[in-house]
């Protein structure tokens, strides 16, 4: 008997001694009078066993009929076999109309060997820390490299911006590997489509800070320096737990994202950028939560429509001018067009090469963009007519034994032992 019923059996058999009132049982027990005088009927007639229930041992009146625990086992099976009971439950009421909740779709998992219960992991104690109140007061940005294509495509690293306050992703964007131009481009689309957050949260990368012991405390990467000329603030966290919710978001990306993908067909890099907008809708309004105040924190950025806000979130390389107005950059030469006036000013001038997250080039000189051409860079000039190439060529080690005056046989530390010998 479950201890509801043993309760019951005390009261009633108090009450049927006389010791309370039928009030005083139905108080005790939560229940009506008329109900406490039912109970003791039963007590009469069957003993104690009367107080048990009758539906122990009886299958559920609500419990799934067979044909339809036996279609959703073989949906599962078929499309949905490494999917997890909450993302596969979400997936067959979307595509099949098959509203089930994900503990039915865990038991019906665990029943067709689909799914195996997991322990809990144990627990680490980390101190909370509460959202930021605002859209856009603290955005934690992360990359995750993966095998997002399986086997369709070429792993890759998604990079992953999501917002404290509300939990939304604001940008997600498939490159290559983990890069300052990818970065760059993300935080682009996010100014576009929102304006300035007021500070990022990132890990300690190099790509976020300079890493190098002897740099100076004020030295800044490309990437630094790009968020110091917005006015966004930069946080670079010394745990991954202190940058949780970013964490979680690339375990839950890998989970949902990566069989989305599949679902889709979408097997390249170009084709997932274009869809994960799609995505990302679609996730907030699984994820996203209101915050705690409604005012935007974003700043709408001045230029954010010009070219100026393309220079700044762009690598910037100092270099100085030739006298014939041209510059090295990566193995090749700008060759600087010159203006009407000759371009004599521009002598050994310094100039900014900016390279955009396109790979496209800009030669920056003050504020003004310089036209300019790409050169090959020229190789050695080759050996004139008649001249041979000096090579030098490597003795070739001696192998023959030492004579037996030789010096290393006559040094104070005297003759070599027959263990060095062999060795030697």
């Amino acid at each position: 008997m479950s201890q509801q019923e043993l309760q019951r059996v005390e009261v009633i058999a108090l009450r049927r001694s006389g010791k309370i009132s039928q009030a005083e049982a139905a108080r005790r027990l939560g229940v009506s009078v008329r109900q406490v005088r039912r109970l003791e009927a039963k007590v009469a007639a069957r003993g104690a066993a009367g107080l048990r229930s009758a539906r122990r041992g009886r299958p559920s009146n609500r419990r799934l009929a067979a044909p339809v625990v036996a279609k959703v086992g073989t949906l599962i099976r078929a499309h949905y076999r490494d999917f997890g009971p909450t993302l596969a439950s979400e997936y067959l009421q979307e595509r099949h109309g098959l509203a089930l909740s994900k503990e039915t779709v865990r038991q019906i998992m665990i029943t067709a060997k689909l799914w195996r219960p997991q322990r809990g992991a144990k627990a680490r104690l980390h101190a909370l820390r509460e959202r930021r109140p605002r859209f856009g007061e603290l955005i934690q940005i992360d990359g995750s490299s993966h095998a997002w294509f399986e086997a369709r495509g070429p792993r890759c690293c998604l990079l992953v911006f999501i917002d404290d306050a509300t939990s939304r992703l604001t940008q997600l964007r498939f490159v290559p590997q983990e890069c300052t131009l990818g970065y760059m481009q993300a935080l682009y689309g996010h100014i576009q489509q929102y304006g300035l957050p007021m500070t990022l949260y990132s890990d300690r990368h190099s790509i976020f800070r300079v890493n190098k012991g002897h740099a100076s405390d004020d030295a800044m990467s490309q990437f630094g320096r790009a968020l110091h000329s917005l006015g966004i603030e930069s946080i670079c966290a010394n745990s991954p737990q202190a940058k949780g919710r970013v964490e979680r978001a690339n375990g839950v990306l890998q989970d949902r994202l990566l069989r989305a993908l599949r679902l889709d067909g979408i097997d390249s890099i170009e084709a997932a950028n274009n869809w994960l907008p799609h995505f990302i809708e679609r996730h907030n309004a699984r994820f996203a939560v209101a915050p705690f105040d409604a005012q935007d924190a974003h700043v709408p950025h001045p230029t954010r429509d010009d070219v100026r806000l393309r220079q700044i979130l762009a690598k910037h390389y100092p270099r100085k001018l030739s006298p014939n107005l041209t510059c090295q950059f990566h193995s090749t030469l700008l060759q600087i067009r010159p203006p009407a006036s000759g371009g004599s000013g521009l002598r050994g001038a310094a100039v900014t090469v900016l390279e955009h997250f396109d790979h496209s080039c800009e030669v920056l000189w003050r504020t003004t963009s310089l036209p300019h051409s790409t050169l090959q860079k020229p190789r050695a000039a080759p050996l004139e007519q008649g001249r041979q190439e000096i090579t030098f060529t490597r003795r070739a080690v001696s192998t023959s034994p030492p004579r037996p005056n030789h010096p290393w046989k006559n040094s104070p530390i005297g003759k070599p032992s027959p263990e060095f010998i062999a060795r030697r």
